[in-house]
């Protein structure tokens, strides 16, 4: 199984974030981590600061890849083209948020990418991302 695994802006900071709010692992430790715990799928990692290299990447993704697991960060909140790529991408798509957005600010409570994916997870850091790739691997095997 080919899995794209897109990180957004902010999220190459990791490690210098609040770690209550988003765990102590920086980005390269959460990759290797999920890559040697799945051994068995082919994980590509994406993360940038620009919308619409996310855009761009999301667009191209179901020619190479069987599901996408995006943490668009703030996008999240905001990216009306984020969200229409999402809706185009006929791939299995599970957005993760490592922080719990039900218990922050107001305005983190509104997900409008969130509602083209297939579902959400929120709250469990770096935990969701393995969360997700369990959660795709059930949906494909249907």
């Amino acid at each position: 199984m080919k899995i794209l695994i897109i990180n957004g802006p902010n999220l190459n900071m990791l490690g210098k974030r609040d770690a209550a709010q988003y765990g102590s692992l920086n980005l390269d430790n959460i990759e290797s981590t999920i890559l040697s715990s799945f051994a068995n799928h082919e994980i590509k990692f994406f993360q940038s600061n620009l919308e619409g290299e996310i855009v761009e990447i999301i667009q191209t993704a179901s020619d190479k890849y069987n599901a996408i697991v995006i943490n668009p960060g703030g996008y999240s909140h905001t990216s009306v083209a984020i969200r229409d790529a999402l809706e185009l991408c006929t791939l299995p798509k599970i957005e993760v948020h490592l922080s719990n957005l039900a218990s922050r600010e107001d305005f983190r409570h509104t997900m409008i990418t969130a509602a083209k994916c297939d579902g959400y997870i929120s709250g469990f850091k770096e935990n969701g991302y393995f969360a997700a790739i369990y959660l795709i691997e059930k949906i494909i095997s249907k």
